[in-house]
């Protein structure tokens, strides 16, 4: 088995352009979550979201082609571009031994969105030509394999919120095994239209107000957008060329429910939180800091309080938990790579960012997790958890690199 490491990172959210944007977002709790407001939605309910800024997306927009790409896939390349640039891989680096795993829920919405209006106005309105190849989810994949000349194994999974935490995955799986000797991996989500977001508000899970996870009071999750990409290479290939290592990929785990669509089982969540760690080699005492799904709706801090306790025990009383998606947003498919970034960020610098918003202790839950302001620890191994609509469960651990 190789060990596989990180050797580049790269994204692109409402906290702004390139990881240490993120990060520092994160880290300091300057929330990215702000006003947003659609004309064709008179009665629109829900108005905030962590929507990346104007100026941000025009920057993006510069470096894409918006006849022949969507939204969601102009993020993925501007997220990849950085990645690959601190990696430091050379262009006759990718080839047939570098792959291409890039998560997606729902593809190109904006682009789905627009057609979709415009065909309901006027069905004889001529509709973009371009929309099929926009709006499949596997044209972030695709466009950056193409930019890089990644002929490897190329995919898209697309399961809900844990898309990009399992894709990530998958690709340390591949290097692990030798099908891979490096992966450009992670996640990208663009659905901040309409259309989509009517159907999130008709859900009746996003808040009107504060996003709070695991705190009394919470009512709902807010949406975002963004992309999060990695660079994963076994541990030869990097120290062949010199490369930086930024930590180490050591566990992953995945399951499902196979119960209710929507509704999360704690022993599914418990099942992969488990199976991450083992993989690992590690115990729950060996994870010092866990990056929770946390949404803030009720029923998931519920489920994941339930998972966390059965997999930490009465450790969990003093294992540094968090919820980060009150300052990027549940950016859905790519959540899972925002979080894990901002994961391995906590790992290197020991310091584990706060759930921001928080007003008081759940009786019903009764965890404490790092509320307003980030806490420095100190540990080897981190965890990042994903729970999807579906019964999909997936988490990553990372170790510091020695």
């Amino acid at each position: 088995m190789k060990r596989v490491v990180i050797t580049g990172m790269g994204a692109v959210s409402a906290c702004g352009l390139g990881a240490d944007r993120l990060w520092q977002a994160a880290r300091d709790g300057l929330s990215g979550v702000g006003p947003i407001a659609f004309e064709s939605m008179p009665r629109q309910q829900v108005k905030n979201a962590a929507s990346i800024s104007p100026d941000d997306i025009a920057a993006v927009w510069a470096s894409a082609k918006p006849r022949a790409q969507d939204r969601v896939t102009a993020i993925a390349l501007a997220a990849a571009r950085e990645a690959v640039a601190q990696s430091g891989l050379a262009p006759d680096q990718f080839g047939p031994s570098c792959g291409v795993i890039i998560g997606c829920g729902y593809g190109g919405a904006e682009t789905n969105d627009r057609n979709v209006t415009a065909f309901a106005r006027d069905p004889l309105a001529r509709v973009d030509p371009m929309s099929i190849p926009k709006i499949m989810t596997n044209a972030p994949a695709s466009w950056v394999g193409m930019e890089f000349g990644a002929r490897g194994m190329t995919m898209c999974i697309s399961t809900a919120c844990s898309s990009a935490t399992q894709s990530i995955g998958m690709a340390a799986l591949m290097i692990r095994h030798g099908l891979l000797t490096r992966c450009i991996a992670g996640g990208s989500e663009a659905l901040l239209a309409p259309s989509v977001f009517r159907a999130w508000e008709v859900l009746r899970v996003m808040t009107a107000g504060l996003c709070r996870p695991f705190s009394e009071g919470r009512d709902g999750m807010v949406i975002g957008e963004g992309a999060g990409i990695f660079v994963l290479e076994s541990l030869e290939s990097a120290q062949e060329r010199g490369a930086t290592i930024i930590a180490e990929i050591a566990g992953y785990g995945t399951t499902g429910d196979a119960g209710d669509l929507l509704r999360p089982d704690p022993a599914g969540a418990a099942a992969a939180m488990t199976a991450a760690i083992a993989d690992a080699g590690l115990t729950p005492a060996d994870v010092a800091y866990v990056n929770a799904h946390g949404t803030g709706t009720v029923a998931n801090e519920a489920s994941e309080t339930q998972a966390l306790r059965s997999v930490f025990g009465q450790r969990l009383d003093t294992t540094l938990v968090s919820s980060t998606k009150p300052i990027h947003g549940h950016a859905l498919g790519a959540a899972g790579a925002l979080e894990f970034l901002i994961t391995v960020k906590a790992l290197v610098e020991q310091v584990a960012p706060p759930t921001i918003n928080f007003t008081a202790v759940d009786p019903s839950l009764g965890i404490d997790p790092v509320a307003n302001v980030a806490r420095a620890f100190a540990g080897d191994a981190c965890m990042s958890n994903s729970f999807a609509f579906g019964g999909v469960n997936a988490s990553l651990v990372a170790r510091r690199f020695s």
